[in-house]
């Protein structure tokens, strides 16, 4: 991939590792128009197709005619080396802090400095209040979080736009900066299930989407049409936007979620910490997390919840041979090894779950490959055309007698699945007080002037 930009300036030659959102915001807020640097290329891990691709001129910027290239990660050591790389910033999440410092341990040994770019650095100010939900790891339940908090705002007589973490996996220059209000514009954008299963939920309740690439233009148009805007955060990134209300999820689960990257640096600085999950979890483990957030912010208020699981003709289930399929991040990045299919499955004895690993085909043969802690249950994987037929014919390929699909998106929408088909539903409930609600009373009154 021949990209020269050397005629248009020299300065510390930079590479940033990224997997298609943080790494192109912080490109674009540190170095896009800084003559001081001159980045030689992003690196691509996590998402696939994202790489052997350049991040484009158009939104490069004028010092970048060519645009920059965009290298698989694996290639990390030999373009440093290459391109004489000054400067490596890190620059994706949900990545554990020993992985993390293997990384830099490439990085300095191959000669260059490490570096990471905080909130302050990165962090987008804007005219109207912001709320952030995010999460100390992928899969802690941001979603329902934050369509409750959408809806709760929404309630009280205020114009809402969500703004989306990053999912740019198509076209970048279309997808610059975008806006959905229907499931037509999903549509018409070819979202990729996994863009659909962050987007659907928020256009179902009547909030429009806004995501993209250059997030100071997504700004601008979003708090030009909102009362307000809620950061719906992707894997365990903070927000890009400076929060009025700082919410971070911690899933008692996992007894790890100070462990991981940037999981601790939203534990640190919450404002509130929902402790979700609260159904399912057992008491030793909520007593866990609760102990972390004490040692780690007492500070922050404390909001406890419960994810209740609902499915239609769930009765179903009982005594039948079943595929589950999961919501992909949560097991991948998230490191889960099932989720709330499984659980449904479990709870309405089913015969057996149906191992799909024997049946995988392509990608998806890889991503188990991969990510092997994955129980015997189906990531849905689709960020593209290819992977999504390959999901489809996996499936296909399972002698089950029931699919219990447990996404945030209805996969039968988007891929044709033979057999008989149950959807597993979850969604938030307060468990005790304070509640979502009382919380955000503050940032109800100064949305509204008062």
């Amino acid at each position: 991939m021949a990209v020269d930009n050397r005629a248009k300036h020299e300065g510390t030659r930079v590479l940033i590792m990224g997997a298609a959102g943080r790494d192109f915001h912080n490109f674009n807020v540190r170095f896009r128009d800084n003559p001081d640097y001159r980045v030689m290329a992003f690196t691509a891990a996590q998402i696939p197709n994202i790489a052997d691709r350049l991040y484009p001129a158009s939104l490069a910027g004028s010092l970048y005619p060519s645009g920059i290239p965009i290298y698989p990660e694996q290639e990390l050591d030999r373009l440093i080396r290459l391109h004489h790389i000054e400067l490596v910033v890190f620059a994706y999440s949900d990545i554990a802090h020993e992985s993390l410092m293997r990384q830099a341990s490439v990085v300095l040994a191959a000669g260059a400095d490490f570096s990471l770019l905080g909130p302050r650095s990165t962090m987008l100010s804007g005219k109207k209040p912001v709320v952030s939900v995010c999460a100390t790891r992928t899969g802690a339940g941001k979603s329902p979080v934050a369509r409750r908090v959408v809806a709760i705002l929404q309630r009280a007589g205020l114009r809402v736009a969500t703004v989306r973490h990053p999912m740019p996996y198509g076209d970048l220059v279309k997808q610059a900066v975008q806006r959905f209000d229907s499931l037509a514009d999903l549509d018409a954008a070819g979202c990729t299930i996994e863009e659909r299963e962050e987007y659907e939920p928020h256009v179902a309740q009547g909030c429009p989407v806004y995501a993209g690439v250059d997030y100071g233009r997504i700004l601008h148009e979003a708090e030009g049409w909102a009362d307000i805007i809620v950061w719906d955060g992707g894997n365990n990134d903070w927000s890009f936007f400076v929060p009025d209300l700082e919410i971070v999820l911690l899933d008692p689960h996992r007894a790890d979620e100070q462990d991981f990257f940037p999981g601790e640096v939203n534990l640190l600085r919450a404002d509130v910490v929902v402790l979700t999950k609260l159904d399912t979890a057992t008491s030793t483990q909520v007593a866990a997390a609760r102990r972390l957030i004490e040692r780690l912010n007492p500070r922050a208020t404390l909001v406890e919840t419960v994810m209740p699981l609902s499915g239609d003709e769930s009765g179903l289930i009982a005594g039948k041979r079943v595929l589950v399929i999961e919501d992909g991040p949560t097991l991948t990045h998230g490191g889960m090894a099932f989720g709330a299919g499984y659980l449904m499955a479990e709870r309405h004895r089913a015969r057996a779950i149906v191992d799909p690993r024997p049946s995988a085909v392509g990608s998806l043969n890889g991503t188990f490959q991969q990510y092997p802690h994955i129980g015997p249950v189906l990531p849905a994987m689709g960020y593209g055309p290819q992977q999504i037929r390959d999901l489809e014919e996996t499936i296909r390929s399972v002698d089950c007698d029931l699919v219990v699909i447990a996404t945030p998106v209805d996969l039968r929408r988007l891929i044709r699945i033979a057999q008989p088909t149950v959807r597993v539903r979850y969604d938030v409930e307060d468990h005790g007080r304070p509640t979502l609600a009382d919380v955000l009373q503050g940032v109800i009154r100064k949305a509204k002037g008062a």
